[in-house]
């Protein structure tokens, strides 16, 4: 377990919600800790995937008669984690210390959400998803070897366009450059004011349009992005980043549109695929794995202001884990 209770006691996403049928059992991994995920009446929960008796993985059993079934002897645990049968000894009462690590767990937006420790908030929320005026879409996730904030960090970076996404979000032979724009911090996170970008294949209808990005960090692996492309049209995207280690992650993408209703889904996921892959390489090629919050580590410009605000915030939440000081 992780020594950081401001990340410990936030909420991340080990699942799509779609992915856990009624009756079954999923093993997610948040960290270096292993969980069974299952539900019971329609609740989710989140356990350690790990049996007290022998150590078995809980997720390899069955849920039988609204209790989880251990795949080695067939103890069988209630939804408070509790062992009630032994069958080796069933008309023994099981041990008091026979127990599953039980964790929170809640259904959000989509999507399941654990924390490891104790939360003072509930998780993140992706302001459209809950408004019928936009066609929503769950993207990957997709696997990072690389860190987790540098992930969000560079999901919060405007620059890379042009060179990363060579023109999908931006022309390498001719970048625009990035003019000054405000960035905003307070007890919610970082955010900014708009941010113009000129993007020859500027979404999944494939036109050239100048987007306006107005960019939200509301928890250290949590962002967020709406882009206004003119006439009303707003593309939004919401991403979580999973820890798995310093130099390992999962990223978790939701999208909600109000415009091209009639487009295919696997055009528009083929698109995210795209942009997220051409990512992928560059974030794992960059040293040091940890985040240096020291400002004087790295060179800045004022394109970075934003990035240069988020590590500012993740030194004043206190955040020590997978950043260098």
């Amino acid at each position: 377990m992780i020594d950081d209770p401001v990340l410990l006691n936030d909420w991340y996403i080990v699942a799509a919600a779609r992915d856990l049928a009624d009756g079954a059992m999923l093993s997610v991994r948040l960290w270096d800790e292993e969980l069974v995920i299952w539900r019971d009446d329609g609740q989710v929960m989140a356990w350690k995937d790990y049996c007290i008796h022998r150590g078995a993985k809980l997720s390899l059993g069955r849920i039988a008669d609204g209790t989880v079934e251990c795949p080695y002897h067939g103890w069988r645990y209630n939804a408070a984690g509790v062992c009630t049968l032994i069958p080796a000894h069933p008309d023994t009462q099981p041990p008091a210390k026979a127990r599953a690590v039980v964790y929170r767990a809640v259904e959000c937006d989509g999507y399941i959400w654990v924390s490891l420790g104790d939360p003072e908030k509930e998780p993140p929320r992706f302001p459209e998803w809950s408004d019928d005026g936009y066609r929503k879409v769950l993207v990957g996730p997709y696997n990072y070897h690389g860190n987790p904030f540098r992930t969000v960090e560079n999901f919060l970076d405007a620059a890379h366009f042009p060179f990363v996404h060579a023109n999908i979000n931006g022309d390498p032979d001719d970048p625009e450059p990035i003019g000054d724009y405000e960035v905003f911090s307070d007890e919610d996170g970082v955010r900014t004011g708009p941010i113009a970008r000129f993007q020859p294949f500027g979404d999944h209808r494939g036109i050239p349009v100048t987007a306006y990005y107005q960019y939200n960090c509301p928890r250290p692996l949590s962002a967020y992005f709406e882009k206004d492309t003119g006439e009303g049209n707003r593309f939004c995207t919401f991403m979580a980043v999973t820890p798995l280690a310093e130099d390992d992650c999962l990223l978790w993408v939701q999208i909600a549109i109000n415009y091209g209703f009639d487009l295919p889904e696997p055009q528009i996921l083929e698109r995210q695929d795209t942009v997220y892959n051409q990512d992928k390489p560059i974030i794992e090629s960059q040293r040091p794995h940890p985040l240096p919050l020291d400002l004087k580590e790295e060179l800045h410009v004022r394109s970075d202001k934003y990035c240069v605000a988020y590590r500012r915030w993740l030194k004043e939440l206190g955040v020590t884990w997978g950043v260098s000081q």
